[in-house]
């Protein structure tokens, strides 16, 4: 599976490994923003913890989507 992918990145041309490349980093950015919404209890954000969770949550299950969406377009292209 890592094989294929790695052929298939040296296949595409430098758009579309820059955009691999920024899809994957705002995968990141919003699961790890997520992240530190749920569990950093002494935020300097201003926010009740009930909204803070939810927006947490909401943000980590955006990233699962985005996660889910780009694996499913990288497997149609193999």
């Amino acid at each position: 599976m890592l094989k294929k992918f790695v052929v298939n990145f040296k296949k595409k041309s430098l758009k579309e490994r820059f955009l691999l490349v920024i899809g994957m980093l705002f995968f990141l950015l919003y699961l790890v923003l997520g992240l530190i919404l749920v569990f950093w209890k002494t935020m300097p954000i201003n926010m009740e913890p009930n909204y803070r969770i939810a927006f947490g949550v909401l943000l980590i299950v955006y990233a699962y989507i985005r996660f889910t969406r780009f694996f499913a377009n990288q497997t149609e292209e193999l």
